[in-house]
């Protein structure tokens, strides 16, 4: 049987152009992500660290890889190249790709509650009115920080649903890769160039 491959487009730094040449493959490293984020690294880390525990136990990870290399399924949602950037278009074996939800995302990022659905979210509101919190933003940082460690462990639980697509579109769907192998990669694109 065929194995099934999947277009996946991704904008990296242009230096990993020369990791790709160098090794035959392109990883993310821990700092690599902090760098990115700068001065509020810090803030994200934890989601970041969270997040490649999860997919960890979807996709197996080599050893040497710290980080994901977040990527679009589609080149019209896919981030353009700007100076210092090239975007990879990629065919990659299908069970190399761990999809989630980006929407979803956001509630990890933001280290907040990811209902279920509307109901889920009308009665987690009525939930913290019911313990007395104002706002669910609180509990890892702030003034409920160790105050509730069982609503962390329960919104820690809630995040493992951005690994549960709902509604597939471009805008909301992304696929990472733990690496990008040189010859997964179908074209680089440097600013100025159509990605397609």
């Amino acid at each position: 049987m065929e194995e099934k491959v999947v277009r996946l487009y991704t904008r990296q730094n242009d230096k990993t152009l020369y990791q790709l040449e160098r090794d035959g493959r392109i990883i993310n490293q821990r700092a690599y992500v902090e760098m990115h984020f700068g001065d509020i690294a810090p803030l994200f880390m934890e989601s970041y660290d969270w997040f490649t525990k999860e997919a960890a136990k979807r996709v197996a990870k080599p050893d040497d890889v710290h980080a994901p290399i977040w990527c679009s399924i589609s080149a019209d949602n896919c981030l353009k190249p700007i100076p210092g950037t090239v975007v990879y278009v990629l065919e990659a074996p299908e069970e190399n790709v761990m999809y989630f939800d980006d929407v979803k995302w956001d509630y990890v990022l933001n280290r907040i509650y990811l209902p279920k659905d509307e109901e889920d979210a009308a009665a987690y509101k009525q939930h913290l009115k019911d313990i007395g919190v104002a706002n669910g933003f609180e509990f890892f940082q702030g003034r409920y920080k160790g105050k509730y460690p069982e609503e962390e462990r329960k919104i820690r639980e809630s995040w493992l649903r951005c690994f549960e697509i709902d509604n597939w579109t471009i805008f909301n769907v992304c696929g990472n890769l733990w690496e990008i192998r040189k010859e997964w990669v179908k074209k680089v694109v440097r600013p100025g160039e159509a990605i397609i």
